[in-house]
């Protein structure tokens, strides 16, 4: 069996009323890219911060190499590279600085990538951090997360607010993170198209609960937007089962579906409808299609 990284069991979180997490249960596997999907709200970074040990579950359990990140986390945050939308870089620094204060905290920090990548991302020795442009602060912040090649890699929107230029950049060397070295990332994003990418397992959550936990390769195949007209006009979507999200009025209606083809044609029929058009569906579809709520 392959070794788990990350551990998430029947986690429970609440802010007053509000519960953020609530009851999730997941694992992540050595050498795997997990793309963590929903809506701002939705819980993803409250489940970062229990990762990172920030927080403590008030309910469940969370443990990552094996480790709980609240009693050890030395233990744990030596081995995690983490980057996040906000940067929390110290802006009074240069990029120099920078890198020797990163190099100190971690023993495996390999000089010559950290070099390399310094180059690649076009960053100045002396430059100080506040002078630098927010795409050109993300890359220093990659920097450090990459250049002691950590096992867990902890991406938390790292491209948002960033132009096209900048996300690529970062993309690209998550994906060399990848191939290269096999390493396992953990990826949140709002950018589905990104996630698309480089994710193995897509875990999306919706209201601090996962509605879909699943290997992209099976998401792909499973899921379905299908254009159906009906023999008379319908005033609410029908009972499909299987169904995700209706759209449409009258005699035509659009279903994001998901479940064995083979069953589909006889329950449309059913109902009194024929299939017009049945086509595979993007990440992003899919993720819309829950955001806007469950009909059946």
């Amino acid at each position: 069996m392959a070794e788990l990284i990350l551990e998430v069991k029947n986690l429970v979180r609440t802010f007053g009323r509000r519960r953020a997490i609530d009851d999730i249960s997941f694992t992540l596997e050595r050498g795997s890219v997990l793309g963590l999907v929903g809506q701002n709200g939705a819980g993803k970074t409250t489940l970062i911060k229990h990762i990172l040990g920030l927080l403590r579950a008030e309910n469940g359990s969370v443990r990552v190499f094996g480790l709980d990140p609240v009693a050890d986390p030395p233990g744990v945050l030596s081995r995690i590279g983490y980057l996040s939308e906000e940067g929390d870089l110290p802006l009074w620094m240069k990029v120099e600085e920078l890198v020797r204060y990163s190099a100190a905290f971690y023993p495996g920090w390999d000089p010559k990538y950290a070099e390399e990548l310094q180059k690649q991302f076009g960053l100045s020795s002396d430059s100080k951090l506040g002078a630098l442009s927010k795409g050109q602060r993300a890359r220093a912040g990659l920097l450090c997360a990459l250049a002691f090649k950590p096992e867990l890699l902890l991406l938390d929107e790292p491209s948002s607010g960033l132009d096209p230029v900048v996300r690529r950049d970062i993309l690209s060397a998550v994906i060399r993170t990848i191939a290269d070295e096999g390493r396992t990332v953990l990826f949140s994003s709002h950018l589905l198209a990104e996630v698309e990418q480089v994710s193995d397992r897509v875990i999306m959550i919706d209201g601090g609960r996962i509605v879909l936990n699943d290997d992209l390769s099976n998401i792909k195949e499973a899921y379905f937007r299908i254009d159906i007209r009906f023999e008379a006009n319908q005033e609410v979507p029908p009972t499909l089962p299987g169904s995700i999200h209706w759209e449409g009025k009258g005699k035509d209606w659009t279903v994001i579906w998901a479940g064995d083809q083979s069953a589909l044609t006889s329950a449309v029929c059913a109902l009194k409808g024929r299939i017009l058009t049945n086509r595979g569906v993007s990440l992003d579809e899919i993720f819309v299609a829950y955001a806007g709520g469950c009909t059946q």
